[in-house]
């Protein structure tokens, strides 16, 4: 009996030692470089470690197959005349969606075999939208930009992006004078399943989360800086239900490290300040890598990349060059988008 007892011990104590992760120490990245001459580029897509999308600020929409060695990229123009600005990309099983920044709104949808078509414009003075991302399914999918009226600018689409429909303000939280988004990274959304949230910025630094596809919103204060235009959250990141992290900071003190950084445990109802007065200091994307059990999140920025193998709470600046964007293939390889380049790193 005391010898099976024993057996059953060993079994759980290896059971409990395969499932906590132990996360790495990193003190520098490799990144590949590849040149996008005059293309400011905020939104990428990954597909896998030699497959990525990306939308630029020249309407330009581009691809590589073959890890970066080669790029197609296609050019678009709105009546000949408008270069549409480029700072959200999403894709689902329909093609691929680039959405456009100001006045007029822009949303494109190009596949293989049906060409390129629009299928959302919006025209007003205050236009700007900042992100795009689909929900697991690949059918629901949301946009979200600044106010044009006294509400955050929502739209949804329930039919795989085909169409698109913007929601009115009496279902949507009012926002404050001066609140609005960051069209910094196409991340200051998250989704997990049917659930997403939204980071605000500016006068207010906020979160907006919904549970049933978009229709329905709570929204929740954060002790991020804000009050100011540059200041607020940039990007945020969930890596599960409940604990997700936002950075951001000021951009026009790119330098400033005070009230930039906070992780949530209860999906994103409150939040704690993380390394508070200590770098890494304004970056404009936060992603948790996968399958590290939310140890291990990287921050990247104009003022380089930093990573933190304790979900947030202290960090390591591993790069001095200047991104954008990050989002992962897989917990050793990633891609990242910045001022005429994309990078593609790998961790060994």
């Amino acid at each position: 009996m005391k010898r099976f007892s024993l057996l059953i011990l060993v079994v759980i104590i290896s059971y409990s030692c395969k499932k906590e992760y132990q996360p790495r120490n990193i003190d520098s990245i490799k990144i590949t470089e590849f040149k996008r001459d005059s293309s400011s580029i905020r939104a990428i897509k990954v597909i896998s470690e030699n497959d990525l999308i990306y939308a630029g600020s020249k309407g330009d929409i581009g691809f590589t197959d073959d890890g970066g060695k080669t790029w197609s990229v296609e050019l678009l123009k709105y009546n000949d005349s408008i270069i549409p600005h480029f700072r959200s990309i999403a894709q689902n099983n329909n093609g691929t969606f680039a959405l456009s920044v100001a006045n007029p709104a822009l949303l494109y949808k190009t596949s293989k075999g049906n060409g390129t078509k629009l299928v959302y414009k919006e025209e007003h003075e205050k236009v700007f939208y900042d992100s795009m991302k689909f929900f697991s399914d690949g059918v629901h999918g949301i946009a979200v930009g600044d106010p044009t009226e006294n509400c955050p600018s929502i739209i949804l689409t329930s039919n795989g992006g085909n169409s698109w429909q913007k929601l009115s303000c009496d279902k949507l939280p009012i926002f404050k004078d001066g609140e609005a988004f960051f069209a910094a990274s196409n991340t200051n959304i998250a989704i997990i399943d049917k659930t997403v949230w939204i980071a605000s910025g500016g006068s207010k630094a906020r979160i907006l989360k919904s549970t049933d596809y978009g229709n329905t919103w709570e929204i929740y204060d954060t002790p991020i800086i804000q009050g100011d235009g540059p200041q607020g959250i940039y990007s945020i990141d969930f890596y599960d239900e409940n604990h997700g992290i936002a950075i951001g900071g000021n951009y026009a003190k790119p330098n400033d490290n005070c009230v930039n950084k906070a992780i949530t445990t209860d999906g994103g109802k409150t939040w704690k300040i993380v390394a508070n007065n200590q770098n890494p200091n304004y970056k404009s994307c936060v992603q948790y890598v996968p399958n590290t059990n939310g140890k291990e999140v990287f921050a990247v920025g104009k003022t380089g990349i930093s990573f933190s193998n304790d979900g947030g709470h202290t960090w390591d600046e591993v790069s001095s060059d200047s991104y954008y964007t990050i989002q992962f293939v897989d917990k050793n390889t990633a891609w990242l988008s910045g001022h005429q380049k994309i990078g593609k790193l790998v961790l060994l």
